[in-house]
């Protein structure tokens, strides 16, 4: 789950399935039943019904975490980090940031960096075509140490400066689900 529509929507075919949950998270859900393999099934269908996936290997949910940490700390979050970001990923999941490198790397075919550029340039694509903040404060916003910084990873990632890229009207964004993953 990468947003609060799929919240929305697990919570919903919980609700129809009869299962009562504590917590649903990104990426997360805690059901206060224990699943039968027959409702286990269910969940599974109506959950793919709706585009989801139920996970079942410690290595797909730990991915999934790692990617919900990302997503919260670009889209979400107001305030910049005061720790670097390897350090956050750390605490917040409780494992070494090399672990959870590897892992991320064996798994996605990418890195966690070049998954959180792909992130950051799709937000900072939303934050320019709002147009409420200048390039200036949407660097500070998302943590960079210059407009200079942004603007080059920004061109590496589009192949335009932010200032072309706010001309063109036609320039579309991609969904938080599709950024980040490799390509067939």
């Amino acid at each position: 789950m990468v947003s609060n529509r799929c919240k929305i929507a697990v919570k919903e075919e919980l609700k129809k399935l009869n299962l009562h949950f504590m917590v649903v998270n990104l990426g997360e859900v805690e059901i206060m039943e224990n699943l039968t393999t027959d409702q286990r099934q269910v969940l599974k269908a109506a959950l793919l019904d709706s585009g989801l996936e139920l996970m079942d290997d410690k290595k797909s949910m730990m991915i999934e975490k790692i990617k919900n940490v990302i997503i919260e700390m670009v889209h979400y979050s107001t305030e910049p980090l005061k720790i670097n970001f390897s350090e956050h990923l750390s605490q917040k999941l409780n494992h070494d940031y090399t672990y959870l490198s590897n892992l991320f790397s064996e798994v996605q075919g990418t890195t966690i960096e070049q998954f959180i550029i792909s992130h950051k340039t799709e937000r900072i694509k939303e934050l320019i075509i709002y147009g409420e903040l200048n390039i200036t404060e949407i660097a500070w916003k998302m943590n960079y140490s210059s407009v200079a910084h942004l603007s080059s990873q920004f061109k590496k990632v589009t192949g335009l400066s932010p200032s072309h890229f706010k001309q063109l009207k036609d320039k579309r964004r991609n969904p938080i689900e599709d950024i980040g993953n490799v390509k067939d």
